[in-house]
């Protein structure tokens, strides 16, 4: 994908702080990127706990604002260009998707909008079969390899 296209950052909340970090070095290689309301809440705070921003945990009365920050979030890839999947560790598994990134994957499948996820998707992952049958496109690690599209690495591996 060339520079200056935009990519929207989806990722779990617990890794915002590196949504932050890729932000700024998809920014340097010349991308206009979108990241996740909460996400940007957090590097302003520079509190990046999940507890702090989580609430409806504590109170089921404030998943109103989980679906708005999705709604929100859904807006933003409807506008752009690409997704890229930030999926680290995460409870033991490698490459972690949770459930919200796979509906934000399978909306931007749905908009015809490039798919790349970070790192290969852990075997564990029981949905593992529907990420890779969207075609995203994996980048081992590698963010340079959003401007060739990562041709060599179209969905060959799974994760350990």
């Amino acid at each position: 994908m060339k520079p200056g296209k935009e990519i929207v950052i989806c990722s779990s909340a617990s890794f915002y702080k590196q949504v932050v970090e890729v932000e700024q070095e998809l920014k340097e290689m010349g991308y206009k990127v979108v990241i996740p309301l909460t996400a940007g809440k957090m590097k302003r705070s520079g509190d990046f706990r999940v507890e702090t921003y989580k609430t409806w945990f504590k109170d089921p009365s404030n998943y109103a604002r989980k679906m708005f920050l999705t709604k929100h979030h859904f807006n933003k890839i409807a506008k752009g260009d690409a997704v890229l999947v930030l999926n680290y560790k995460k409870n033991g598994i490698e490459g972690y998707i949770g459930g919200a990134v796979l509906c934000e994957i399978a909306l931007a499948l749905h908009l015809k909008k490039k798919i790349y996820i970070l790192n290969p998707i852990d075997k564990s992952c029981s949905y593992a079969e529907e990420i890779l049958g969207m075609l995203p496109i994996i980048l081992e690690g590698d963010l340079s390899h959003i401007k060739n599209d990562g041709r060599r690495n179209r969905t060959k591996k799974i994760g350990k």
